[in-house]
């Protein structure tokens, strides 16, 4: 199972293009599609979905053109919308047998045993008779999952997945994705929390204002930054004016001022030692710095 993405673009009224030629490959395993809100990730997963056709490019799914194989390639697909909406008045259970049956499981009796085996792998077989409308903001989210695997799909796309979640369900549900890249799947995680990238994917595209500037591993993304990672310490007063200087990552106080990191080309003056860059600095140096420059990585 594979996705090619050949020359994707999509273009809105006013000539908006929220895609520009994206050209992407995606083989089983956990893929991460990182970038800032309006960076066009969501329109790429509504037409990997079939949810929207593009206005020029194709996508091939196992070498079948989407635009010709809708009804099969949507055989092969688990999703889950950033905006995941249930039935109000279904109970837990009900809403999954419902998502089951229209995945195509017209047993009763597999769909039941394939129902409560979903809800025990992401923890909600003890609240299978509550309503779905009463289940808190991270057990809706394990709903969503759930409804999207119902049927192993080969093909599993998430979208902001963790957007909302507290820090301990935010944890919970990636433990659950990457549990799945352990099969023959592909699993494409849509997000702007570079944290939900750093810890469980291995491979990595950054989209932004609708065009890919990298692909690789997020090892390879943060290789990037090497050099422009920076640490010191600075009084309250050198506080407003190296943040308005530099984006500043962390800023712990202490009792002279602040010790600060921040991303940069050159320290500029300032008294600094070189810090080895996380995903997360990565992500802020590119997009404050070589974004601006219009310098592409490679």
């Amino acid at each position: 199972m594979n996705i090619e993405i050949k020359d994707l673009s999509q273009v809105y009224k006013n000539d908006f293009r929220a895609l520009n030629r994206v050209n992407l490959e995606i083989n089983p395993g956990m893929f991460g599609l990182l970038g800032p809100n309006g960076a066009g990730k969501s329109t790429l997963m509504r037409i990997l979905v079939t949810l929207q056709k593009p206005t020029h490019g194709e996508v091939f799914v196992n070498g079948m053109p989407l635009s010709k194989n809708r009804k099969e390639v949507r055989s092969y697909l688990g999703y889950l919308p950033q905006d995941f909406r249930f039935f109000a008045k279904l109970r837990t259970w009900e809403f999954l047998d419902y998502a089951a049956s229209l995945a195509g499981i017209k047993s009763k009796k597999q769909r039941l045993s394939a129902v409560d085996d979903l809800l025990e792998q992401v923890g909600l077989f003890d609240v299978r008779n509550r309503f779905a409308n009463k289940l808190s903001g991270g057990m809706k989210r394990r709903l969503g999952i759930a409804q999207a695997l119902i049927g192993d799909p080969k093909i599993i796309i998430v979208d902001e997945p963790t957007t909302g979640l507290d820090p301990e369900e935010r944890i919970r549900f990636r433990n659950i994705l990457s549990n799945l890249s352990q099969k023959e799947v592909i699993i494409i995680l849509s997000t702007h929390i570079v944290g939900d990238i750093s810890s469980t994917c291995s491979q990595m595209a950054l989209l932004n204002s609708g065009e890919v500037h990298f692909t690789g591993s997020p090892e390879q993304f943060i290789k990037q930054s090497e050099g422009h990672v920076f640490k010191t310490s600075v009084t309250f007063d050198e506080m407003k004016r190296i943040s308005e200087t530099f984006p500043v990552i962390t800023s712990i106080p202490d009792p002279a001022g602040y010790e600060v990191e921040f991303v940069a080309d050159k320290p500029n003056g300032w008294k600094a030692s070189e810090v080895q860059p996380n995903l997360e600095h990565a992500y802020v140096y590119f997009m404050e710095y070589l974004t601006k420059s219009k310098i592409e990585l490679e």
